[in-house]
């Protein structure tokens, strides 16, 4: 079963200043069968099956990178958390920046 990251395991792959990658660049690896292997629990009721991508962010650690797919609610993101070095996906975590910060 993928795993599922706690938001400090997620946070413990970022770093300051992380780069924004163009939408346009070819990704480092083929992340797709990782995100079709997600359990439908892990979406919390989101609806992410159009599986688009509008965020990539290049953490500073050369390591690791963040793949945002989207869904039908407004700032709410599934996040695939890259490993660059390994080409393998190290976990997915549920980004809900309406809760985190309180948007509309």
């Amino acid at each position: 079963m993928p795993p599922r990251l706690t938001e400090d395991d997620y946070k413990a792959t970022m770093g300051p200043h992380p780069t924004r990658v163009g939408l346009d660049e070819a990704p480092p690896f083929d992340f797709w069968p990782y995100f079709d292997s997600i359990p439908q629990d892990d979406f919390n009721g989101h609806d992410f099956s159009q599986g688009r991508v509008t965020h990539a962010w290049q953490m500073p650690d050369g390591r690791h990178q963040h793949v945002l797919v989207t869904c039908e609610t407004p700032n709410v993101f599934l996040v695939l958390v890259l490993d660059l070095r390994a080409s393998s996906v190290l976990g997915h975590h549920l980004l809900d920046l309406n809760r985190l910060y309180g948007l509309a």
